[in-house]
């Protein structure tokens, strides 16, 4: 989670160099730890005396994130601020070319951007649905977390929002020395190895831009949270089985 500090940063290296700050918001209720707040970049801004004449900032939601997380629904919308009617135009034509929005996409969207309100009917009702997927999201990220911290080799920064998480994992050179022979990144290796013994399906961290000679690789921590123990199980007795495989 962004520091409101480094997004003050951001911001005003995007003023100097006359660059649109193109903002990704769409985990901005994906929060897990109380000392972090989400913050828009559009707040950010304003709150440092910057207008719509002084910056351009485009903030990203989706209804696929959030506690919501209705990934196949595909309603998803932008707020853009910042540009002349000129530029607003384009941007609306270049976007009616695409096919339409589909109806519960539009219907989503809505109901994300508008959600009930206190005094509402269905207020206590929707806050603690919101609530418990929240809390159930934040304890999965920390039995994960917890998890990945406890296999030889394997570290994982604290997970403090979104929906992944993304460990760092030291290989053998044995195993490096398998993954060039098979014509393949040493983290994808372990990443198809995986799956093919436990069915558990990670994302290779060199799909990512990562640091050459760093491994890693990206989990999610959205499957049922009654189902994480025995995921945790799987990998963990992969693990040892492939580091015993490959040690030195």
């Amino acid at each position: 989670v962004l520091a409101e500090e480094n997004q003050k940063a951001i911001v005003e290296f995007c003023k100097q160099e006359g660059l649109v700050l193109l903002a990704d918001e769409v985990y901005q209720e994906n929060v897990y730890v109380p000392e972090k707040k989400f913050h828009s970049f559009k707040k950010v801004s304003r709150s440092m005396g910057y207008g719509e004449k002084d910056i351009a900032v485009v903030s990203f939601q989706s209804v696929s994130k959030g506690y919501y997380g209705e990934c196949g629904k595909r309603g998803g919308y932008m707020e853009v601020t910042g540009f002349g009617a000129d530029v607003r135009e384009q941007i609306y034509k270049v976007a009616s070319v695409n096919l339409c929005s589909n109806i519960s996409g539009q219907i989503l969207a809505s109901l994300v951007m508008s959600p009930p309100k206190v005094g509402d009917e269905s207020y206590e009702s929707y806050s603690a649905e919101r609530d418990g997927i929240l809390s159930s999201l934040a304890r999965r990220a920390k039995t994960l977390e917890d998890a990945f911290n406890k296999l030889e080799g394997v570290t994982c920064n604290k997970a403090e929002g979104a929906m992944y998480l993304f460990p760092r994992i030291d290989l053998p050179e044995k195993a490096i020395k398998a993954a060039e022979a098979a014509k393949k990144a040493p983290d994808a290796y372990y990443c198809q190895r995986l799956l093919a013994a436990t069915g558990i399906v990670f994302v290779p961290g060199s799909g990512f831009r990562q640091v050459p000679g760093t491994w890693h690789f990206r989990c999610t921590i959205l499957p049922q949270e009654e189902k994480i123990p025995a995921i945790v199980t799987r990998l963990t007795d992969f693990h040892k089985s492939f580091m015993d495989e490959f040690r030195g």
